[in-house]
């Protein structure tokens, strides 16, 4: 009787194990080489950043000509 239990139970962790593994593979196959960027629209034409910044909306208030900043 506990032999049946044991097995029982062997048997159902390796097909848990077995459906996760496939749903992760799925997924990990559906969702290959996607990926989300933050960059503003349009900006990879700018001839440098500060033009790319000055047409972006979210920075319009935020850029002041006295004081730029680089970072390197």
């Amino acid at each position: 009787m506990d032999s049946a239990l044991v097995g029982g139970v062997i048997a159902a962790v390796i097909f848990v194990v077995i459906c996760l593994l496939v749903v992760l593979i799925r997924y990990l196959y559906r969702h290959k080489g996607t990926y989300h960027t933050n960059e503003a629209k349009g900006t990879e034409f700018a001839e440098n950043a500060d033009a790319a910044l000055k047409n972006d909306p979210n920075f319009q208030d935020a850029v002041d000509e006295s004081k730029k900043e680089y970072f390197i």
